[in-house]
């Protein structure tokens, strides 16, 4: 994501196992995928980091310029999460989720227009209404 022109994700970092079976499909991943050069290419501002680290599960980890980083976990995942992940990273700003408004509003009266239910259908009725300031002229 980028905010006023800038791309908020810096680094990329990839890290998996070279022997464990939850890292298999990163590792296929990463050799033959041909997403991994495109996703580099379409974003050059972007340092993309593989490392493996053996004996811990796979994860990808974006770090954004205001020193916050995200960490996904991908351990057993296929190749569409993979990239979906990667997207993501990308994709957000890497600020902390601020929950807004606070609590939800509730009313404690009833509305005086009724509760509303798809039984009530008054598209075809019409009502006779006549003007306060008609009946006297005439």
């Amino acid at each position: 994501m980028a905010t006023r022109g800038i791309q908020q994700l810096q680094r990329l970092f990839i890290r998996y196992c070279e022997h464990g079976g939850s890292s298999s499909t990163l590792r296929t991943y990463i050799q033959s995928s041909p997403h991994l050069i495109d996703f580099a290419t379409k974003n050059p501002d972007v340092k993309i980091i593989v490392k493996p680290r053996n004996g811990h599960h796979p994860y990808i980890m974006g770090e954004y310029i205001t020193g916050r980083s995200k960490q996904v976990c991908v351990k057993n995942v296929d190749r569409k999460r993979i990239e979906k992940v990667m997207d993501m990273l990308r994709n957000t700003s890497g600020r902390k989720i601020v929950r807004l408004g606070g609590k939800a509003v509730r009313g404690d009266c009833v509305s005086c227009q009724g509760v509303w239910t798809p039984m009530l259908d008054l598209s075809g009725e019409t009502f006779g209404m006549t003007l306060v300031g008609e009946e006297g002229r005439s």
